[in-house]
């Protein structure tokens, strides 16, 4: 059987963490998707966004998220709105793992019936978040490639 996974994300911005994650997910799948979400945390499109992540995993196929729900949390009503919305993005492909570093990683694997595979769930591995680099991107530049650290200093990204 193929193995098929994904994830997703705003990448607002990518980062070593993200990279960890996808670079995990290439080693252990046959076919591997990156859901990028849109998002106003950065001043960065979707669109570019996306290309940092197959400028880096040519391999990777990017699907976008446009226009998704604002509720979001971890109560049942949430987790099914988002969900629904998620099914409507992934359609056809018949995914059978989500990779991601989040809690909410195994109600997307129980909605979806795959395996949820956690990666560096405690940040032990790589110690970031893009909201610490959000606040202060000159401290956390060594965990940004060159390319999306030049975008973001060309741009009034926040």
């Amino acid at each position: 059987m193929k193995k098929i996974g994904f994830t997703i994300g705003k990448f607002a911005p990518l980062h070593k963490g993200h990279q960890y994650l996808i670079e995990t997910a290439l080693k252990e799948m046959d076919e591997f998707y990156v859901v990028v979400y849109d998002t106003n945390l950065i001043n960065i499109t979707l669109e570019q966004r996306a290309k940092w992540i197959q400028k880096l995993y040519p391999t990777v196929k990017i699907l976008f998220a446009k226009n998704p729900p604002s509720q979001y949390g971890l109560d049942e009503e949430s987790v099914k709105i988002q969900i629904n919305y998620l099914k409507n993005i992934i359609k056809n492909i018949k995914v059978t793992h989500f990779y991601s570093s989040e809690k909410y990683g195994k109600f997307v694997a129980r909605d979806f019936n795959i395996i949820n595979r956690v990666v560096d769930l405690h940040r032990d591995y790589i110690h970031i978040s893009a909201t610490d680099i959000r606040s202060n991107i000159d401290k956390y530049t060594n965990f940004l490639e060159e390319n999306v650290l030049i975008d973001l200093k060309n741009k009034d990204y926040i």
